[in-house]
C-alpha cells in the first residue's frame, strides 16, 4: 500500500481550506508526525496567506509546538506570547511516524498521544480568555522539515458523534512512502480500555464540575455495569458538584476493571458508585474504608488506594500483613508463572489446602504490579515511570521465582540507568545471586565513569568490598589521574559520609592510627593500595 506524507519546509506553515473545525473555538485534530523536533500546529480564526509563519501572525490565534528546544519542551503560544513553557523530552520521533492529537473546546486545550482522541492525555491548559472564534489549522515547522500524514479533523454535531474529515493535501509537496497495512490496522488496540473516554462511537455524555467538562461515554458500557439514567431521548447526564477525576475513577473501574483514587475521596467515590448502583466498587470503597477506621496507621493522605473488580472463578485471596485483601486471584496462574507459588500450592502446606494466603514484608503496590504482570505479560506505565517501584518488583521477581519478569526489570533497569543511580541499584543487586548480569554491567559502568561516581556522592562507599574491589580491578577502569583511585579507596576505607582528599586523611593519620581510621575495612584498604599506580603521581604529590 503506498500512502502520501505532507513535507513542511523549514519555517513555512501548510493550509488548506478543508483544514478546519466544524464549529468555531470547539473541535480536534488527529494526526501523525515525523520530526526531529517542533511539530507545530497554528489555530488561528481565518485560513493562512502563502508565505505565512506563526513568528510573523499578529492576528489571534494559538500556537502549540511539540518537542521545542530540540525535543525538550512542549509551548503553548497564545498571539505570539508564550503561556505555556513545561517539560515534554521526546514528544517527536526521527526514526518513525508518531501519532498525536490535539483538542480545544472553549479554551481548554488538551494534548495527547497515540490514533485515539481524548485518551493518553499529554497536557491541558485552560485560557482564562478564551478565543472561541479559532477554526483553521494550519501545519508548520521550525528549522526542520516536519513530515504530516493521516491529518484527521473531529468536530460534534448536536448528538456528540465524532465526525471524521480526512484532509487531502492537494498541491503541496508531497512524497511516497510504503505503509505496513497490518501495523495500520492496530488490532491489539480494540481492547474496551481503549474507548475509555474516547468520542469514538461515544452515543452520550456526563457534563462536570463548575467548568462542564464534557466526558465521552457508551451507554452500551454504562448499562452493563450500573443503573445509570439512560434512554433514547436523552444523551446527557449533568454532574456538576462532581469533579472530573473522580467521574473518571468510576469510568475508569467500569471499561477496565480498575482505578486508584486519593484515599481522601474514598467516600466521595463510594457515594457516586451508589448514586449509579456501580455495586461492586462501592462494596470495596466501604471495606477500605472501613479498614482504616480499626487502623489508622494504614491512613496516608494524598496516597491512591487501588480498586480492582473482583476477579471471576478466583480461588485464593491474597493478603498482606498490615494491609490487608491485596487481590483475587486464580491459584493455576500464579502456578504458571512463579516457582515459589507453584510449590506453595502443591506441596501440602496450608495454602494449598487453603482459599487464602497472608504474605509479610511485602510492599502492596509492587505486589500489585506483579500480579498484573502476571495476568497481562506486560509492565505498565507506571513500573516503567518509577524507578523506585521497578526495583522493588525486581526484588519480588527474584523472591516468587518468576523468571521473565525478573529479565524484564533487568532490562527496564539498564535502560533507565544513569551515572548518579548506578551505584545505589549496585548496593541493591550485589547480594542477588540472579541478577549477575546487571551486577557485571553496573560494576563496568562505574568503572568507565569512575571519575563522576567518586566525585558526585559518597554513595560508592556503601558498595560491599568485594564490589568494590571488583571495580578497582576491572580492565575498563577509566580515570584522569591516580590520585582519584587513591581518594576512592581511603574514602571507602573510612566509609565516608562527606567527599574528601588523602590530605585529609594525611593530617587524621597524625594523631591516629590506621586501625581507628579504617577500622574493620583496613585490610580491604591494604589489598586495594597495590591497584594505585604510585609512579603515575606527580613527583610533588609523592613528594608530600
Amino acid at each position: 500500500m503506498v500512502e502520501k506524507f505532507l513535507t513542511v519546509p523549514p519555517f513555512e506553515c501548510a493550509w488548506r481550506e478543508e483544514l478546519k473545525f466544524r464549529e468555531a473555538g470547539r473541535g480536534c485534530v488527529a494526526f501523525e508526525a515525523f520530526a526531529c523536533n517542533d511539530v507545530t500546529l497554528v489555530f488561528r480564526e481565518n485560513v493562512g496567506s502563502q508565505g505565512y509563519h506563526y513568528k510573523r501572525d499578529s492576528s489571534p490565534h494559538y500556537t502549540i509546538i511539540l518537542g521545542s528546544h530540540r525535543n525538550r519542551r512542549l509551548r503553548i503560544e497564545v498571539n505570539g506570547k508564550t503561556v505555556v513553557d513545561v517539560a515534554g523530552v521526546g514528544l517527536c520521533c526521527s526514526n518513525s511516524f508518531r501519532s498525536y492529537w490535539i483538542s480545544i473546546y472553549d479554551g481548554l486545550i488538551s494534548i495527547g498521544n497515540g490514533k485515539y482522541p481524548f485518551q493518553d492525555v499529554v497536557f491541558q491548559w485552560l485560557d482564562s480568555h478564551p478565543n472561541c472564534n479559532v477554526q483553521y489549522i494550519g501545519l508548520s515547522s521550525w528549522d526542520k522539515h516536519v513530515k504530516y500524514r493521516n491529518v484527521n479533523v473531529l468536530s460534534l454535531n448536536h448528538t456528540h458523534m465524532p465526525l471524521w474529515k480526512p484532509v487531502a493535501f492537494g498541491d503541496y509537496q508531497v512524497e511516497e512512502g510504503e505503509v505496513d497495512v497490518d501495523k495500520q490496522m492496530d488490532y491489539d488496540k480494540w481492547g474496551l480500555k481503549n474507548f475509555l473516554e474516547s468520542w469514538d462511537l461515544s452515543d452520550m455524555l456526563f457534563i462536570v464540575g463548575d467548568e462542564e467538562r464534557p466526558v465521552p461515554a457508551h451507554k452500551a458500557i454504562l448499562a452493563a455495569s450500573g443503573n445509570f439514567p439512560l434512554c433514547s431521548s436523552s444523551f446527557v447526564i449533568k454532574l456538576p458538584t462532581v469533579s472530573y477525576q473522580l467521574l473518571h475513577a468510576l469510568l475508569h473501574y467500569i471499561y477496565t476493571g480498575w482505578t486508584q483514587v486519593p484515599q481522601e475521596q474514598l467516600g466521595s467515590l463510594r457515594d457516586l458508585s451508589l448514586q449509579f448502583e456501580v455495586m461492586p466498587l462501592a462494596k470495596q470503597c466501604e471495606e477500605i474504608i472501613e479498614r482504616f477506621k480499626l487502623d489508622k496507621k494504614l491512613l496516608d493522605t494524598g496516597k491512591n488506594v487501588e480498586l480492582t473488580y473482583p476477579c471471576q472463578y478466583s480461588d485464593v485471596k491474597i493478603y498482606i500483613e498490615g494491609y490487608g485483601l491485596v487481590a483475587q486471584a486464580h491459584k493455576i496462574v500464579l502456578s504458571l508463572w512463579s516457582i515459589t507459588f507453584a510449590k506453595m500450592f502443591t506441596n501440602g502446606m496450608s495454602e494449598s489446602m487453603s482459599s487464602e494466603v497472608t504474605l509479610w514484608d511485602v510492599p502492596a503496590e509492587a505486589f500489585t504490579a506483579m500480579l498484573d504482570f502476571l495476568y497481562d505479560g506486560q509492565l505498565n506505565e507506571k513500573v516503567i515511570d518509577s524507578g523506585c517501584l521497578l526495583l522493588q518488583l525486581l526484588l519480588l521477581a527474584d523472591q516468587f521465582g518468576v523468571t521473565f519478569l525478573h529479565q524484564e526489570c533487568c532490562k527496564m533497569l539498564l535502560e533507565c540507568l544513569s551515572e548518579d543511580s548506578v551505584c545505589p541499584l549496585l548496593q541493591v543487586v550485589s547480594s542477588i545471586p540472579s541478577c549477575r548480569l546487571i551486577k557485571e554491567t553496573l560494576q563496568r559502568r562505574i568503572a568507565m565513569n569512575f571519575d563522576y561516581c567518586i566525585s558526585a556522592s559518597t554513595d560508592f562507599v556503601l558498595l560491599d568490598e568485594t564490589t568494590f574491589i571488583n571495580i578497582i580491578k576491572h580492565p575498563d577502569l577509566t580515570v584522569t589521574s591516580e590520585e582519584k583511585i587513591l581518594n576512592a579507596i581511603l574514602m571507602f576505607g573510612m566509609n565516608a559520609k562527606e567527599l574528601f582528599g588523602w590530605e585529609v586523611v594525611d593530617q587524621l593519620i597524625i594523631n591516629s592510627t590506621p586501625e581507628l581510621l579504617f577500622g574493620e575495612r583496613l585490610q580491604s584498604v591494604n589489598d586495594l593500595l597495590p591497584f594505585v599506580r604510585f609512579p603515575l603521581l606527580p613527583y610533588s604529590l609523592l613528594d608530600k
